[in-house]
């Protein structure tokens, strides 16, 4: 199949597709990359980070072998990895895949690393010692939910997209209006005004089960079947290796923080089953609010197999040429 540039548009094409978690685009993205010609780029925080097998619901040897994943496996569970980073590595695995004359498949739900990759990241202050270590001693003395609550007052846009449980990025935000006067969000605005930031025609598909209790349902059928292959086991694997405590960045990850509180003797197991299934339903939430602020997207009930139909989609975008674009 042709996935040449027509209609005149220059620009390369890539497609999206997103949803909540556990709402099937893995499986979906596979089916799609045997059919079509596509390699998939994963935009998920939690699979960049090695280890993550089971709680970030890694494609397994089979599944890799049937269509390979780009941004697999690029960070220690000890080291940060930041949305800037993710645009890098995500453009230059993109170039390379246009390159081989196909077309990259952005699959995932992480929708910080979607906003940087389309949006472009507006540069921001530099790190300060003395402000991060202030910051760290006001969350030791008062906990996240004080400085949440001062993020909500001087930029309420960041603090409605940062959980109250996510300190690192409360400190972050934090971090960038005590140094510059400006809140975080107000460079995220810059960013968006910048035009087109990604370089490609883009064609953004969202894949959802139509009703919420599907989803879920599917989320804490999910999560039970993670416990049984392991998962504990896995995270107690992760907290022994040297320098992985409860506060670096993959134990943040929903599963895995509680889990660590679990294991850490802060809550019985039938409680971090809740919290767990109760975190990962509220991400779904926030992840369904932000897809339903797009733009330019196509909706697909996961339930009504919607593969026949996808694919049919994909191939008159790439036929045709159709610039539904975002950012």
């Amino acid at each position: 199949m042709s996935v040449g540039r027509p209609g005149g548009d220059p620009r390369p094409p890539a497609v999206f597709l997103l949803g909540p978690t556990a709402s099937g685009k893995t499986e979906l993205a596979v089916e799609l990359a045997e059919r079509l010609p596509l390699e998939i780029v994963s935009v998920d925080s939690a699979l960049v980070y090695r280890g993550l097998d089971i709680g970030a619901a890694r494609p397994d040897a089979v599944t890799l072998a049937r269509a390979p994943h780009h941004l697999l496996d690029l960070a220690d569970p000890a080291e940060p990895y930041s949305a800037g980073r993710f645009r890098e590595d995500a453009l230059a695995a993109m170039a390379g895949i246009t390159a081989r004359g196909r077309v990259p498949l952005l699959a995932g739900g992480t929708m910080m690393y979607v906003q940087a990759l389309t949006r472009g990241l507006a540069p921001m202050p530099p790190s300060d010692a003395q402000v991060r270590a202030r910051l760290a001693e006001e969350l030791e003395d008062q906990g996240s939910a004080v400085l949440h609550a001062e993020l909500a007052a001087v930029d309420p846009e960041a603090a409605q997209r940062i959980h109250p449980n996510d300190p690192q990025r409360i400190q972050r935000a934090l971090e960038v209006y005590r140094i510059s006067g400006r809140p975080i969000s107000s460079y995220h605005t810059h960013a968006r005004n910048r035009g087109d930031a990604l370089g490609y025609r883009t064609l953004h598909l969202a894949l959802a089960p139509a009703k919420r209790p599907t989803l879920h349902a599917r989320i804490e059928r999910r999560f039970r079947q993670m416990l049984a292959d392991g998962l504990l086991d896995e995270v107690a694997g992760l907290l022994a290796q040297p320098g992985v405590t409860a506060d670096c960045p993959a134990m943040r990850a929903v599963g895995y923080r509680q889990i660590a509180e679990h294991l850490a003797g802060q809550v019985d197991y039938d409680t971090m089953v809740d919290h767990a299934i109760t975190a990962t339903r509220q991400l779904a939430k926030r992840q369904l609010t932000w897809l339903r602020g797009m733009e330019a997207i196509e909706w697909y009930d996961s339930e009504s197999a919607p593969l026949d139909a996808i694919t049919a989609r994909i191939r008159r975008y790439m036929a045709e040429g159709t610039t539904d674009e975002h950012g």
